[in-house]
């Protein structure tokens, strides 16, 4: 059983990572074209539009704030593990 605690854990420690790396690029590079980070972008979209669709609120005079909304889910989700 902790090794699938500690798998899960290090599952959505590295999810929090590609949130955090996609975040950075959508900021300073916007218009980037690569592969990697067109897969990476594939795996968080999907997430961030449900908290876009479900919670207009937390896109304010344009800043996105559905990537701090989803780390601070999977945070919650890791305590309680």
């Amino acid at each position: 059983m902790s090794f699938l605690i500690n798998l899960i854990n290090g599952l959505i420690t590295s999810y929090i990572w590609i949130i955090i790396i996609v975040s950075l690029f959508s900021i300073v590079a916007p218009h980037i074209k690569n592969p990697i980070l067109d897969f990476l972008y594939g795996m968080v979209n999907p997430p961030l539009k449900i908290i876009r669709e479900k919670m207009p609120f937390v896109v304010a005079n344009g800043v996105d704030f559905s990537p701090l909304v989803l780390i601070i889910g999977l945070q919650l989700l890791r305590a309680l593990l």
